[in-house]
């Protein structure tokens, strides 16, 4: 039998103890680990003596994971966040259980998905990364801190401020970073696969032609003004980006440099990397063989 390592976020929004009990019992883990401060789950699968790691908790959690991910070592994801959009986005179902399941009769057929990753400025991404406008939106939720019980503010609180921003700056996003041999932009996204993120239960689809096994692809307006706005938010819900109005896509490339005029907030996964002037993005193909 397999040796299965189980690690645990339990500050994340559908971990209790009960759940963390089922999950284990359904993958059959011999160990399970919690974590206890940022970065401890990257050290925790990293040093992992066992033959896959599975991670119970949110995208932050999966984010580290993939960043202590040895090259031979399957890994499995059990969504306990509040989006969970890595473990969704590929196939895997929302409710942890059925997740759990899932996972456990990957482990026992032994069976594996190759999954490319991203880098950038050294850091891996599983599903998508930011420079500009939506990371700011992260961080101003983060600002905001966790809601009772350690819980991330839900997906209403990142919209109510992604509004707030466009209305601080009256819809307006100038041109303020360049793609370097593909000219000027407002923002960019970076999507490793498809969907960007959800919404709720919605799949925002931002870069529709990113693929899991593919390169990066990117995403970014040219600029912004308050007519544009509606225009980009269609497009990112229905999967008409690459062809949209004063947007520049690009599919599947192996390597990426973006250039900022001033420091602009870098996300990757939802987490806040701070401020940075240039950010170099790179694909790692294969890079994850994720349980499905």
């Amino acid at each position: 039998m397999a040796r299965v390592l189980l690690v645990v976020n339990p500050e994340a929004s559908s971990v209790t103890e009960e759940r963390v009990a089922a999950v284990a019992e359904a993958l059959g883990a011999a160990d399970t680990a919690r974590t206890e401060r940022p970065g401890h789950a990257t050290e925790l699968v990293r040093d992992a003596d066992a033959d896959a790691v599975v991670v119970f908790g949110g995208d932050g959690a999966f984010n580290e994971a993939l960043n202590g991910l040895p090259a031979e070592l399957p890994l499995g994801l059990v969504p306990g966040g509040g989006s969970s959009v890595l473990p969704r986005a590929l196939g895997l179902p929302n409710d942890p259980a059925a997740a759990a399941r899932q996972v456990g009769e990957a482990l026992r057929a032994g069976r594996t998905k190759a999954v490319s990753l991203g880098r950038v400025n050294g850091r891996r991404f599983g599903f998508a990364a930011a420079l500009g406008f939506p990371a700011e939106v992260v961080r101003r939720v983060d600002d905001l801190g966790r809601e009772q019980g350690g819980r991330r503010p839900p997906d209403r609180v990142f919209l109510g401020r992604a509004v707030r921003i466009l209305a601080e700056s009256r819809g307006r996003i100038p041109p303020q970073l360049e793609v370097v041999g593909h000219g000027r932009a407002a923002f960019a996204l970076v999507a490793n696969g498809d969907p960007y993120t959800y919404l709720w239960r919605l799949p925002v689809r931002a870069a529709p032609q990113a693929r899991w096994d593919d390169g990066l692809d990117l995403a970014a307006p040219r600029s912004v003004g308050p007519l544009a706005v509606p225009r980009l938010v269609l497009a990112a819900l229905t999967g008409r980006t690459p062809k949209a109005r004063g947007v520049l896509y690009l599919h599947d490339v192996d390597r990426l440099e973006i250039r900022a005029d001033r420091p602009l907030p870098l996300q990757v996964d939802g987490e806040d990397l701070g401020d940075v002037d240039r950010a170099e993005f790179a694909a790692e193909p294969g890079a994850a063989k994720i349980l499905v």
